[in-house]
């Protein structure tokens, strides 16, 4: 069965990738990951938004996708020794900070795609996501990560759990099980969409047995990160069913 995350939604899946930002870092009015990216990404006209999330000294979870502010703020500190208020003054100019809870307050259509960066927000994520797990797909590389985070929603009373996408072991094994015309069905258990790059290094990772098998076992294939038009039109004539992409702006013009 469908769940309700890609439910009454249109298809192709555009997902935008950290929110809408017309640069990251620099002199760039709006970054990503901020209240200003999203707002952008929703006016635009995305029913989907990944995001990641990290912890702050104060425990809070908040969007931010790198361990350090290096990039972005050119300071090494990492984002778990830095207090909540002093990054939110750090993003004020930029965005806006949000922690996962206003996120979803804020933006209360909208479905996110949430990339749990570290094991110290797999617990409070629980409460957080419990009321919303029908318009949030949890994800991390870590297999293990997710599968602990979903457990949390499911403790804290969601009576859905969260849809979910593989992490790299379970992708690694849905594309060896494929090219060697084996069935991944035990590593897809559980799983509702496959997000992938289209190649990683030599290893051609979307493959017609790939996207042929998960669509058997009713599970999505998103692409990312997909920022020319051809490319997105291209992917989704093979059969994709989403894009993650920096232009969602374009994206939603070309797809949809």
């Amino acid at each position: 069965m469908t769940h309700p995350y890609f439910s009454r939604s249109r298809h192709p899946r555009v997902l935008a990738h950290r929110g809408l930002t017309p640069a990251v870092g620099g002199d760039s009015a709006v970054w990503e990951n901020t209240a200003g990216a999203f707002a952008a990404a929703h006016a635009c006209g995305v029913e989907y938004v990944e995001t990641d999330c990290r912890v702050t000294a104060d425990g809070d979870v908040v969007l931010f996708h790198d361990e350090t502010l290096s990039r972005l703020l050119d300071d090494d500190r990492a984002v778990s020794s830095v207090r909540s208020a002093e990054l939110a003054e750090l993003l004020a100019p930029h965005g806006g900070l949000l922690t996962v809870a206003e996120m979803l307050d804020m933006f209360p259509e909208t479905r996110f795609n949430i990339d749990v960066k570290t094991d110290d927000a797999v617990s409070p994520l629980g409460a957080i996501i419990a009321p919303h797990s029908h318009r949030v797909l949890l994800t991390s590389f870590s297999d293990a990560r997710r599968a602990r985070t979903v457990e949390a929603v499911m403790a804290a009373g969601a009576v859905l759990r969260p849809a979910t996408s593989a992490g790299q072991s379970s992708t690694a094994w849905v594309r060896m099980l494929t090219a060697l015309r084996l069935s991944p069905a035990r590593a897809l258990r559980g799983i509702d969409a496959l997000q992938i790059p289209e190649q990683y290094g030599r290893l051609k990772v979307l493959t017609p047995r790939l996207l042929q098998a998960a669509h058997h076992h009713k599970v999505e294939v998103h692409v990312w990160t997909v920022n020319e038009t051809d490319d997105m039109r291209r992917l989704i004539a093979l059969g994709v069913d989403g894009i993650v992409t920096d232009r969602a702006d374009i994206a939603v013009k070309a797809l949809l």
